[in-house]
């Protein structure tokens, strides 16, 4: 190439009729690049001195607990200080050892931290994992093999079945009335039996075990006064935690529309909150560790396979939609048992984001807590009940591995986890709108054929609630009461549980009925099985499985019945075990922090 061409080739446009002074092309050799070989290689300074970084570490490690001890030592002299000059005339919450607020809570926080790394650092690798091997695992083999012969396994059951008729007994005598609650149990486990895929392959021993678990649980937080106050403690500070999202939506919207409780701008807002921690939390591997191991007990407890029982875990914390999340890679592997569980674990529950719009209605956060708790091994159980396992799980615990957060940073976990519920939101406001506004042209219908032959007080609603008069009677419910809270439990199931409570609580506000049928009530409703949830489910399980789409809405509808029937059950052994003078108070101490009616009469 000639030296003008060159020049025309450099200056492919403006240039091309212009001279240019080309230096030396020696100039502008591209520059060899860092011999980079050598860069993994190269190492840092604590890398090169370990013996120094571990010395650091030490030192970062013992700095830290210096100042928990120091703090502590501190907040425990202060605690002396007051108990000893402020108690005994001023009326201070620091006063006494109270281990839901105070210096009480700090001492199990600190207990609870120390106990798990002593486990962990201590008595796990240098005793554990020994134990394990030689004692517990051989030990567990000979148990299992011997509680599985048919022998031991109905006598068991026989036993089991005796302990808890006599438990009843001791707690219905002076109230033989509450026994009707055990209509609804009795009627749902023949129906399960009747109507079930395969009643060859029900076992037993699942479904006795993990209704035996849900009444066991109801004992322990509802009837047993330590349990009680622990999930009271528990509930009051979830609705703590969540009512700090009050100042975030009172900054956006302002004070007059949170204040005066607008729905969209006082309640829905928390869900971003929510949502939020949710997400840091599973960024930092913790919400995994916890269902993993609250899965593995369900898992050994019940004999279930290992995703359904994770599921089923992660139902007490998650929504119906997130919770799959944790399983994704493996739904496709899935059987159609295993899905059908999965499913009902969803409509069996609510989750954390929208307990404080519940909470707003009037709810106890202890029962909507408790009712999740109770419904983790029932889901399993009673879904394995109306469709037992007749394949072969191809995922075991060796196995599986729980999907991990794709956000890069905690900022980002945050972020996203905010932005994430967005279409929860959303969803919720078109849901309630469309659902609402249908069942009222359904009414506004419905009536105008009655007004035309003089019944101008029929509608819709009212017609579909008689149906469920016989189901909240079973349930346990007085007959003064039925009709309402069969008012109740239609609304939830023809719209969503966001209308039932928001009802319910006008209802509790208004001394329509009893403390204990609102006990019953919350626990019937407390469940995501209305219409537009199963259009959910069925849409975000077939986004994550799309060859199985036809299964999941093979199973959809028989899930959303067995998923209310779980809610049905946890309310039946509540109406044993709920006392109305304990009821009555909660509801009091509700209200009154929500600076409305008190209501002391019922």
């Amino acid at each position: 190439m000639s030296v003008e061409s060159s020049k025309g080739a450099i200056n492919n446009g403006y240039e091309l009729d212009h001279e240019l002074d080309i230096r030396d092309s020696e100039e502008f050799k591209e520059l060899p690049l860092d011999d980079t070989s050598d860069a993994p290689n190269k190492k840092g300074y604590f890398e090169k001195n370990p013996k120094v970084a571990r010395l650091v570490r030490i030192s970062i490690y013992v700095l830290l607990h210096l100042c928990v001890v120091g703090y502590f030592s501190y907040a425990t002299y202060h605690y002396h200080d007051i108990t000893n000059y402020e108690c005994y005339w001023k009326d201070n919450p620091l006063c006494g050892i109270n281990f839901c607020t105070g210096y009480g809570m700090l001492l199990l926080l600190l207990g609870f931290i120390y106990l798990g790394l002593f486990y962990y650092y201590v008595f796990k690798p240098m005793v554990g994992h020994s134990l394990h091997r030689n004692y517990i695992r051989p030990f567990s083999k000979k148990w299992h093999n011997f509680s599985r012969t048919r022998v031991v396994s109905l006598a068991s059951i026989a036993l089991l079945l005796a302990l808890l008729a006599i438990f009843v007994y001791f707690e219905c005598r002076d109230e033989p009335q509450k026994l009707v609650s055990l209509v609804a149990p009795c009627f749902f486990i023949l129906c399960g039996y009747v109507f079930s895929t395969n009643r060859r392959a029900i076992k037993w021993r699942i479904v006795i075990t993990g209704i035996t678990c849900q009444f066991l649980l109801g004992i322990f937080c509802i009837r047993w006064e330590v349990g009680r106050k622990i999930f009271e403690c528990l509930g009051n500070k979830v609705a703590t935690f969540l009512g700090y999202a009050t100042d975030g939506a009172e900054f956006v919207f302002g004070d007059f529309l949170v204040q005066n409780n607008v729905f969209a701008f006082a309640i829905l807002p928390v869900i971003f909150f929510f949502s939020f921690f949710i997400s840091i939390l599973y960024y930092m591997g913790t919400m995994q560790w916890v269902v993993i191991k609250l899965g593995w007990i369900l898992q050994q407890i019940l004999g279930t396979t290992v995703c359904e029982s994770v599921s089923a875990a992660a139902n007490i914390f998650l929504g119906m939609s997130e919770s799959p999340l944790l399983i994704r890679p493996y739904i496709n592997k899935l059987t159609k048992s295993e899905i059908h569980s999965i499913m009902v674990s969803g409509f069996a529950t609510v989750s954390g984001t929208v307990l404080a719009a519940y909470l707003s209605f009037g709810a106890s956060a202890a029962h909507l807590i408790t009712s999740s708790v109770m419904a983790a091994p029932a889901t399993l159980a009673i879904s394995k009940l109306y469709m037992p396992e007749t394949e072969e799980s191809l995922t075991s615990s060796d196995s599986i591995e729980l999907e991990k957060s794709q956000d890069s940073s905690l900022l980002d976990a945050a972020s996203s986890g905010a932005s994430n519920a967005v279409p929860i939101v959303l969803g919720i406001i078109a849901n309630i709108v469309a659902f609402v506004a249908f069942i009222a042209f359904l009414n506004g219908l419905v009536s105008w054929f009655g007004y035309l032959v003089g019944l101008e007080q029929i509608d819709f609603e009212w017609i579909f609630s008689k149906l469920f008069i016989p189901l909240v009677w079973a349930m346990g419910v007085p007959k003064e009461d039925c009709d309402i809270i069969a008012k109740v439990v239609a609304t939830k199931t023809i719209i969503n549980e966001f209308v039932a409570y928001e009802r319910l609580g006008q209802y509790i506000e208004n001394n329509d009925i009893t403390a204990r049928s609102a006990g019953i009530a919350t626990f019937a409703i407390c469940g995501f099985a209305n219409p537009s949830s199963l259009g959910i489910l069925i849409g975000s399980l077939s986004a994550m499985a799309p060859h199985r789409r036809s299964t999941i809405t093979a199973v959809a509808f028989r899930a959303f019945v067995v998923g209310s029937i779980v809610c049905f059950v946890s309310a039946s052994f509540a109406g044993i075990l709920i006392q109305e003078d304990d009821e009555r108070a909660n509801y009091n101490r509700i209200f009154q922090k929500l600076g409305r009616k008190n209501v002391t009469q019922f």
